[in-house]
């Protein structure tokens, strides 16, 4: 099958690299020309595990290419995959300008020789509704009597960054929204060797399905650090309370997002709350606890710095393992390790950070706007790891693990996912 998918970031750029491992013909289509260039010279322009190897492998077979023009590029295939930024605006919600325009791109890129139906999948996550008011309307104007050539689907992804490919081959499910409900032939196809309870619903009930996700994510993760912070004021283990908490499948939930430690960020749990906020607020719905979940997470942003103060003198040096949201990745977007960074920073403190998946010449995108207008000193503040254990520290903040692991000159390390 021929495949377009547009928007080569996290979600694009992996789903492109494992449709073209199931053998189909991959097009992305991409606006930045370092992108394009990158993934044409057969590597990935994201930080993923194993990615690099499935692009590699895919551009030398020819089933995997990119490009910034569309125009042509659509009469030939059966799907468009839509993977492009739904980014917080700056009332909550989310920024849809680009779905808009590629929504636009792909409905003026329909021949008027075409006579078979382009399935067109959204994966980004979109307000519900977004698909029958916002985008059905643009490729109903562009199109008018031909609007039968396009089936519109929203596939909701639910990929985590750094096990992005084990995650697209092993989903926890599949959810389809149809204007009826009803099977997609094209999807059925691309998903026949996957195995995932799949569920076909409405465009408006798979549009809520990421929202309700991501949100019980920030609600786990929040929950487990005010737990921890009670254990913390109390003298009890976390650890220990955790560990019994989690070993009850019955009544209890599956351990993930629920051990006390790092607070929440990343590119997705961070917005979605607030684009869910947003929704509940603008009709009427009263969501008291999706409301405290982004000041919980803030509150514990603080909690861990005023824990690692305890053991920095005025001016001392501290070293921060780990910059990235989440380990084998270099997605800057909202980690919390930033704002902490930020923190030592503007308490004088003097601070160094290795993470070898961050590379500042090779951050792209958003990805590089949010780094360098929340950490303007990111070149001068990444260290290689021969100086970061060669040089005396007051404090390590390990929030990666990795400090067992390395023989490091400091009085004192704090590891981050443990609170200890």
């Amino acid at each position: 099958m021929k495949i377009a998918v547009f928007g080569l970031g996290y979600v694009g750029m992996t789903a492109a690299a494992c449709l073209a491992r199931q053998g189909h013909e991959v097009m992305g289509v991409e606006v930045s020309d370092e992108k394009v260039a990158i993934v044409n010279a057969g590597k990935s322009p994201i930080a993923e595990p194993g990615l690099n190897e499935l692009v590699g492998r895919a551009v030398r077979k020819g089933l995997l290419s990119a490009t910034k023009d569309a125009s042509r590029l659509l009469d030939d295939c059966a799907v468009a995959m839509v993977c492009v930024g739904t980014p917080s605006a700056p009332d909550g919600s989310h920024n849809m300008s680009f779905i808009v325009e590629v929504s636009r791109q792909i409905a003026q890129s329909i021949g008027p020789s075409r006579t078979r139906t382009l399935t067109v999948v959204f994966r980004s996550t979109m307000r519900p509704g977004t698909i029958e008011e916002l985008v059905l309307p643009i490729f109903e104007d562009k199109l008018r009597d031909r609007i039968d050539l396009v089936e519109l689907v929203y596939n909701p992804e639910f990929l985590r960054e750094s096990v992005a490919i084990q995650d697209f081959f092993n989903p926890p499910k599949i959810v389809i929204g149809t204007k009826d409900g009803r099977r997609c032939a094209a999807l059925d196809e691309l998903n026949a060797k996957i195995e995932a309870p799949i569920f076909y619903t409405t465009y408006r009930a798979a549009e809520m399905t990421k929202f309700v996700d991501n949100s019980f994510h920030a609600v786990k993760v929040a929950f487990a650090n005010e737990v921890g912070r009670v254990c913390d004021k109390l003298g009890i283990s976390a650890v220990t309370v955790h560990k019994i908490f989690t070993s009850d499948t019955k009544l209890n939930i599956s351990p993930y997002y629920l051990r006390p430690g790092g607070a929440f960020g990343g590119s997705c749990l961070p917005k979605d709350v607030r684009a869910l906020q947003y929704i509940a607020s603008d009709v009427g719905a009263h969501t008291h606890l999706l409301d405290s979940l982004l000041r919980s997470n803030d509150a514990h942003k603080n909690f861990l710095f005023e824990n690692c103060l305890k053991g920095v003198p005025a001016g001392g040096q501290v070293l921060m393992l780990g910059l990235a949201f989440k380990e084998n990745s270099d997605d800057l977007r909202e980690s919390p390790n930033i704002d902490l960074a930020r923190k030592f920073l503007q308490s004088s403190i003097r601070l160094s950070i290795y993470d070898p998946h961050v590379e500042p010449c090779t951050l792209l995108g958003q990805n590089l706007g949010y780094a360098f207008s929340n950490l303007p000193a990111l070149r001068k503040l990444l260290i290689s790891k021969s100086v970061a254990e060669s040089e005396l520290f007051d404090l390590v903040v390990d929030t990666r693990g990795w400090a067992k692991d390395m023989t490091l000159r400091t009085k004192w390390v704090i590891d981050v996912n443990t609170l200890s």
